[in-house]
């Protein structure tokens, strides 16, 4: 099949309305119609995969190959019983074990999700949570892919387990009473809007808090200290916290400072203090305290930083652990702090212009670094999670006394492309205004000697969500066919902290699409990437900045891949009946107000498409997913087929069995992978190899 190949009569035009343009029929969920419009799509794209068979079975089969297909999960201590997950070798799911720490006993098994799993096409698991004498087992799972769960209870180690409520948010946090849990519901619009108190023995079940506000989604938490229950409301932009002391559940919540417009907020506990993490006068975050018998009396801890932004606090009984990024570098750091028993006294307020603590050391740049499951508040050797596009994932010991690093765990890589064989380089592309934005590029090393390179670009850009380094074995299979492998860390991500978001959002969200078209332009310029062979792949929000890419640049992508893309943004933000919609206006506005209409109007890729050389595109969609739903990327591909300038195919595949994250089974979201990556190889003119 030549990478030249014009786009085919799709089974689109078949199904067209002529009182409809704009295909917004495709939205109605029970018209028959829809299926099959669904299903012929399907079809198509078989057809066209067809071809590519062997490739596939190649890239799946070498995948596999790599890696360790036996899991077994890094065991968890609490205080009677160590708690671990095991994956078998032939398994798409876990089994959840636990065995005492203070004698030798035969494992206990918790909960198979892998049996579980036998009766659905799909299942997902939401939460678990253990009482804190460890004799119950509580978790919510998902077994369609729409994101609502039901609720079980389990009395450990063998009780048989029982559904206590069904559609209700994934979240859930035991009380210290042991007999007390809390737990979530939806809206009318899938908005965790509310928060429950169930005695299970008992069957009482009350409402203890509800949001009202539409913008505001609630969660739920529990301080490692295990003194205070949190429940958190809170926008894209503003937040509110309200404590319940943990072993009173019954108490009323008791709010921490109310919301300010604007102002974000998060806690934690020790040594009668709360160590508040908030932006209040202090735009990348700064670290107060406040005595637990006055919450809203903040005092400063550690200072705003003009090139820092804090991300995360978590407290032990020793003082805290920081997360925060350095905005010139692009990186994240875990700062530890030391402190007295009273987090407030004159000891823990730095000096004027002095920063307490010290960064732990990094495995190399760029990198994630990140504090594992560390449940022990009184631990003094904390677990961290370290990968690099290089590295593979592994599990750390840091002891604070000694200062020495053990290594727990390293996720197994078998073939012939190894950590050593690939090399990572960070490229700074200049933006339409003259940003430095960051890309990151990873390749074999013997190959990025005979650059230019086919080459995958990927982004994402919203939410100020982070793209920190991750490790990917199936992306090994591309890499060992030649093709480079980029990240843009463009504004919209918090890639370069709090500003770095901000600089992408609302009026400013076209910065998002140019950066991801200057990091393209870089690596070409750069003699990287070859002009002609660059994909671009962006998934969910990503698949808005690369839709919106593709309206202002088409020709400068031979394919692109958009997986549950969010691509019709001005119809969905103007619908405030869907999920999302109304908590999403801080990121993208109202469009109830006539300028952020307009605004979102001139970039939303659905209302911008055109009869222009759009380059072949795999658009992927899963009909239970309620965040971006099935036909917007079904619109898309229905609009673009018919226009019909594009330089190659444009095919839809439909999950009809998944929601927003796709396939729950591992072998299966594989096999998917593997297709995917078979597109990206054809339209590389790398099916060959």
């Amino acid at each position: 099949m030549s990478r030249s190949q014009t786009t085919q009569v799709l089974p689109a035009v078949h199904f067209r309305r002529d009182d409809d343009p704009d295909w917004h029929w495709l939205e109605s969920r029970d018209d028959p119609q829809v299926k099959a419009f669904l299903r012929a799509a399907n079809r198509e794209s078989d057809a066209f995969f067809s071809p590519l068979a062997a490739l596939e079975d190649a890239l799946y089969e070498g995948h596999l190959a790599r890696r360790e297909l036996r899991v077994v999960g890094l065991p968890m201590a609490l205080e009677r019983f160590r708690y671990w997950s095991e994956t078998a070798g032939d398994a798409d799911y876990p089994r959840w074990w636990r065995q005492p720490i203070a004698e030798e006993a035969e494992p206990e098994l918790l909960l198979d999700i892998e049996s579980r799993s036998k009766a659905h096409d799909f299942l997902e698991l939401g939460d678990m949570a253990i009482s804190s004498d460890e004799q119950w087992l509580a978790w919510t799972e998902d077994v369609s892919g729409n994101e609502y769960f039901d609720l079980y209870l389990k009395r450990l180690p063998d009780g048989e387990p029982t559904r206590l409520r069904r559609r209700i948010g994934p979240d859930l946090v035991w009380a210290e009473d042991n007999r007390t849990l809390l737990f979530t519901r939806y809206d009318a619009t899938q908005r965790p809007a509310s928060v429950w108190l169930l005695r299970p023995g008992d069957d009482h079940c009350e409402k203890i808090f509800e949001e009202t506000d539409v913008e505001f989604w609630v969660g739920l938490g529990k301080t490692r200290s295990r003194q205070w229950l949190i429940l958190e409301t809170a926008s894209k932009d503003t937040a509110e916290c309200h404590l319940i002391p943990a072993d009173a559940p019954g108490t009323p919540p008791r709010c921490v400072r109310p919301r300010e417009a604007g102002v974000e907020y998060g806690l934690d506990h020790r040594a009668d203090t709360f160590y508040v993490l908030h932006n209040r006068d202090a735009s990348h975050f700064r670290l107060d305290t406040a005595p637990t018998s006055r919450p809203s009396s903040w005092t400063p801890l550690v200072p705003h930083r003009d090139d820092v932004t804090l991300e995360g606090i978590d407290a032990f009984a020793w003082g805290l652990v920081i997360t925060e990024r350095d905005h010139h570098e692009a990186q994240v750091y875990l700062r530890v702090i030391e402190l007295p028993d009273t987090g407030s006294s004159e000891d823990s307020t730095p000096r004027p212009g002095a920063l307490p603590g010290s960064r732990l050391p990094l495995p190399e740049a760029p990198c994630s670094l990140a504090l594992g499951d560390t449940p022990d508040f009184h631990t003094r050797k904390l677990h961290l999670r370290e990968e690099s596009f290089t590295l593979p994932v592994r599990w750390i010991e840091h002891d604070l006394d000694s200062g020495e690093q053990r290594v727990l765990k390293t996720q197994p890589l078998y073939g012939d492309l190894q950590p050593q064989d690939l090399i990572c380089q960070r490229l700074w592309a200049e933006g339409h205004d003259g940003e430095r934005i960051p890309v990151s590029v990873v390749a074999r090393a013997d190959d990025l000697g005979k650059a230019p390179m086919p080459t995958l670009l990927y982004g994402y850009g919203a939410y100020g969500e982070v793209l920190d380094p991750w490790f990917s074995i199936a992306r090994l299979e591309l890499l060992s066919r030649g093709v480079a492998f980029a990240v843009a860390h463009v504004r919209g991500g918090g890639d370069r902290g709090e500003p770095w978001y901000l600089a992408g959002k609302l009026e400013h969200k076209e910065n998002s699409f140019r950066d991801f078209l200057a990091a393209r332009h870089a690596l070409v310029a750069g003699g990287l990437s070859d002009p002609n062979r660059v994909a671009a792949y962006g998934a969910s929000a990503g698949g808005l900045l690369v839709g919106a890419s593709l309206n202002m640049e088409p020709e400068a992508f031979c394919a692109a891949v958009l997986d549950v893309p969010f691509v019709d943004v001005l119809r969905t933000m103007e619908n405030p009946d869907l999920p999302l919609t109304t908590a999403e206006y801080t990121e993208w506005g109202n469009p109830d107000e006539p300028a952020v209409r307009r605004r979102i109007r001139d970039y939303s890729p659905l209302d911008n498409l055109t009869a222009q050389p759009y380059p072949s595109m795999l658009l992927q969609g899963s009909w239970h997913d309620s965040r971006v739903p099935y036909w917007e990327p079904a619109k898309l591909y229905a609009r673009v087929t018919e226009l019909g300038s594009a330089r190659g195919p444009v095919l839809l595949r439909t999950d009809m069995a998944a929601g927003h994250g796709g396939a729950s089974g591992r072998f299966k979201a594989w096999r998917d992978n593997a297709r995917q990556d078979a597109f990206i190889l054809w339209s590389l003119g790398l099916a060959g190899q």
